[in-house]
């Protein structure tokens, strides 16, 4: 079997035609089948680790070997677990009550797959946000097309050769190319689309989906924030968040955004947060520990945020008393205090080693300051009271929520994982995914009585009006 990147625009179209075909001509996989393919697949992925975390360090520059089994590897092999055990579950059609007005018909609900998912996958995870909604669509019965990010390259190729060990294309198709391809790709009739990426991307996305009335799911990011609570002892609160801003150096979706701190425990906060960073990564520049951000591009976007957030007023305190290089794309969490609204910092979503850290007076400036920017993808809650966890679980809205931790949630395989407003749309992970790429079809069953002809005109019989007072009442 070969699975090619089918790089060309015109490629695009006869692929999932292509796929749509055999979808048609396989329109209900077994469970087995499904479940050979998720074996076949976690193998595929033990076998070829090595190679994939030399990948993604050569994509990166640099991207430390425990960063890409934390994040990428082991939650795909986990969902693949899990995903197994619980799938003949999700399969069994799920009965439902027809009430009397039906009776004696039975209704069952039947889950049949969509049909070809088109994944969109960025840069920042390419393994896990690639295989890890591939895994629900095999669950679900589907045929799949990946999209890939053009930032890596190397890791795309070995994707491609270990799901050629696997898949036809006609089955599972690895898609490359830059903005034009990216744009086709989004416009084809596929039957669901799940996009991972920046919210303007996702308008993009969402808009040319809208012209074949494809559904999406739109796993974006936003500002998510991560507040500390009076009651927080400063130094539990930093060992709880600052490992979910250094994981691949702060470039993920649901890494904290900004701290939420206590006016009078600011400058703790700063002092304790750069002692636990160099006790993490001694020797920052040269410690593997620690990856580098993705390309110069984004680099140098990185730099342009602090140096206008500087130029506007702002106090920034680098996590190491290294200089920031020019020459290297290793940049350690830079502590910034004394932000304005006006500040590009505090605009978008920043998507690394950047960490703002705004003081409040008491919980509701801090609940109040949340609810006035957009719904985050995640919201951290830095606190051991029951009260005040429950204030800011009931006065705030976001995707999903970490109390005293952060971006675990994540992985959290029984559980839905999305978005709301502009940090996403709609839920994946877990039965949530099944669900997603499935169309829960509802079955009607009437036997050799049918009580239907009771309402059959002509109207106004005697059994229909006793059939409508006992129903209308």
């Amino acid at each position: 079997m070969n699975i090619a990147a089918e790089q060309p625009v015109k490629s695009l179209a006869q692929m999932l035609d292509k796929q749509r075909s055999r979808y048609l001509s396989q329109p209900a996989p077994s469970y087995q089948s499904r479940v050979n393919k998720l074996k076949q697949l976690k193998l595929a992925l033990l076998d070829n680790q090595q190679t994939l975390i030399d990948a993604l360090n050569q994509d990166y520059g640099h991207r430390s070997s425990n960063d890409t089994v934390i994040s990428d590897i082991l939650p795909c092999v986990n969902n693949i677990n899990y995903t197994i055990k619980h799938l003949k579950s999700w399969m069994k059609p799920s009965r439902r009550h027809a009430g009397m007005l039906l009776s004696p018909s039975k209704v069952s609900v039947q889950y049949q797959p969509l049909g070809v998912i088109g994944i969109i996958v960025p840069w920042n995870f390419p393994i896990m946000l690639s295989i890890g909604p591939l895994i629900t669509a095999i669950a679900a019965g589907n045929g799949a097309m990946l999209k890939m990010s053009e930032f890596t390259p190397a890791t795309n190729n070995v994707l491609r050769q270990l799901l050629a060990t696997i898949f036809d294309t006609s089955e599972v198709a690895i898609i490359e190319g830059e903005a034009e391809v990216a744009a086709e790709f989004s416009s084809l009739p596929f039957d669901h689309i799940l996009f991972t990426g920046s919210t303007v991307v996702g308008r993009h996305v969402m808009r040319a989906a809208a012209n074949n009335l494809t559904p999406v799911t739109l796993e974006l990011g936003g500002k998510s924030p991560a507040i500390i609570a009076p009651d927080m002892p400063i130094q539990t609160a930093v060992e709880r968040l600052i490992f979910g801003k250094c994981l691949n150096a702060g470039q993920i979706c649901v890494a904290p955004d900004y701290v939420l701190c206590p006016a009078d425990k600011v400058d703790e906060f700063i002092a304790t947060y750069r002692a636990r960073f160099n006790k993490m990564y001694p020797d920052f520049v040269n410690n593997p520990d620690y990856g580098n951000v993705i390309n110069d591009r984004q680099y140098q976007r990185l730099l342009k945020v602090l140096e206008d957030a500087k130029a506007k007023g702002a106090k920034v305190v680098s996590a190491t008393d290294d200089p920031i290089s020019n020459t290297s794309r290793k940049l350690a969490t830079q502590l910034i205090t004394a932000t304005t609204d006006d500040m590009l910092l505090m605009q978008d979503e920043i998507f690394g080693p950047l960490l703002p850290i705004i003081s409040y007076q008491n919980l509701s400036e801090a609940i109040g300051y949340v609810n006035r920017g957009d719904r985050p993808l995640a919201l951290y809650i830095m606190s051991f009271d029951d009260k005040t966890q429950q204030a800011v679980l009931q006065q705030t809205h976001s995707g999903g929520v970490c109390i005293n931790d952060t971006v675990f949630h994540v992985a959290a395989d029984d559980a839905p994982f999305g978005g709301i407003g502009p940090s996403g749309m709609g839920h994946y992970h877990g039965k949530e995914g099944f669900l997603t790429f499935s169309h829960a079809k509802t079955v009607l069953n009437s036997g050799k009585i049918n009580t239907g002809v009771f309402v059959h005109p002509p109207y106004g019989s005697v059994i229909q009006r006793l059939l409508m007072k006992f129903f209308l009442r």
